[in-house]
């Protein structure tokens, strides 16, 4: 009897430690904005869709960097790659420092956009590298445990993102932020950018650190055996693969339910009459989940089929998304906490199912395709936004289908989870 390859072997351990490390740190960044939609809304007095220009802002980097990434890393390392994306990582957190100052609201999306740029880079070198750290055979394993440090950092920025910049804003202390004087509103406005501002400064500094540590640090090259095409030829052969071509769809669509089903959180929780420091709380929980669901998820890989346990995961959140529509009040909240723990294994095992059987080069720019699908967290939480303020600028201002607005709109993320447990179905069937 054959003995299964070691997920990481030895040899790699080490390596593989440091460039998991980088999945925990987009897990930050991404938890640390998804508050910073209800912030800048309550300080800077905008609508949900005006506010959601955050996730335009953060998702559509992704968008317009990854290839750029993907045609880099075909020329030069995938240390390289990592080096670039802590460097625009770590321009982007700093911006938050003069965008402060200036108190506009579309500099601190670029400083968010150019803070992207990095992740971009980070996650079309990060996926795949792991990839091809070890047996074909475990990739899919090693990916799903690779993607078990991002909810250490998604735990970590929501609570920097709860204990200090919600729990600090004096706007949020305010019952009607509008009604007050212009002049008290200029010094409660200052004091709150500046309250935004702080974490992102720091989280600058530490990826500097970051920066330092991977350029002492060697790291094993991963040399594609089976020669370079061009650019042109490598998508030529990615679109004529059916695998790949209709997972990239399921990423758009995960990656929109996930951001919505988080961002969106707060605004659920407001129409129940819920503060946004107890919120956090609720999307604490979630983010428990996640790491919860990842780790079960790893684990039952060993025994079921990535598209068959991507099909039942996709079902379960369907259950759960019901109950957030149509349950009101905390037991709806509860539901759309649930989501998270099936949402965990969808990331990455979409990714592993769409990418595998490529070359390596193929990866390289499969994988560019892959991070691109992240847009879906810049549309779909705007499309949301817009649903959401059907009735005006409140979260439950009107009905739809006997529901509030903001309930109505996850029927977005519902949508996405249909779809997302018909590719696991037809992978299933056809490859597995």
């Amino acid at each position: 009897m054959c003995k299964k390859p070691a997920v990481v072997s030895r040899k790699n351990l080490i390596p593989f430690i440091l460039v998991a490390s980088l999945f925990a740190l987009w897990g930050f960044a991404n938890a640390v904005t998804d508050p910073m939609v209800q912030a800048f809304k309550k300080v800077l007095e905008l609508s949900n869709s005006q506010a959601a220009w955050v996730q335009m802002a953060f998702y559509g980097g992704y968008f317009c960097m990854a290839l750029p990434a993907a045609i880099f890393m075909r020329k030069y390392s995938y240390k390289t790659g990592i080096l670039i994306g802590l460097g625009l990582y770590a321009v982007g957190a700093l911006l938050f420092y003069p965008a402060a100052t200036t108190e506009q609201f579309w500099f601190f999306c670029l400083g968010l956009y150019i803070l992207t740029f990095g992740l971009a880079f980070l996650e079309t070198a990060a996926n795949p590298y792991v990839l091809a750290m070890g047996a074909k055979e475990t990739a899919i394993q090693r990916l799903n445990l690779a993607q078990a440090f991002n909810p250490i950092g998604l735990i970590a920025g929501l609570f920097v993102a709860q204990q200090f910049v919600l729990n600090n804003l004096q706007s949020d202390d305010i019952q009607d932020f509008s009604s007050l004087e212009e002049a008290s509103k200029i010094l409660i406005k200052t004091s709150d950018l500046l309250v935004i501002r702080n974490p992102y400064v720091i989280l600058g500094l530490v990826i500097l650190g970051v920066f330092i540590l991977f350029i002492i640090s060697k790291m094993p090259q991963s040399k594609d055996k089976d020669g370079m095409l061009s650019i042109g030829g490598t998508f030529a052969i990615l679109a004529k693969n059916k695998k790949y071509m209709l997972g990239i769809l399921a990423q758009i669509l995960y990656v929109g339910a996930q951001i919505m089903c988080w961002t969106y959180i707060y605004q659920y929780a407001e129409a129940i009459g819920m503060d946004s420091v107890t919120a956090g709380y609720y999307q604490m929980a979630a983010f428990g989940l996640f790491t919860l669901g990842r780790a079960v998820g790893t684990y039952l890989l060993r025994f079921t089929s990535s598209g068959k346990l991507l099909m039942y995961f996709a079902k379960l959140a369907l259950v759960f998304v019901i109950g957030t529509i149509f349950i009101k009040d905390i037991v709806g909240l509860y539901s759309l906490v649930g989501v998270s723990f099936c949402m965990s294994l969808m990331f990455p095992t979409i990714y592993g199912i769409a990418l595998g059987g490529l070359t390596e080069e193929q990866s390289k720019v499969g994988s560019a395709g892959l991070v691109m699908a992240i847009v879906g967290g810049a549309l779909m939480p705007k499309i949301q936004g817009i649903l959401i303020d059907i009735g005006g600028n409140g979260v439950a201002d009107i009905k739809i289908l006997g529901v509030s607005e903001v309930n109505f709109s996850f029927t977005l993320p519902f949508l996405c989870f249909i779809y997302i447990a018909w590719y696991g179905l037809w992978i299933y069937k056809k490859y597995e």
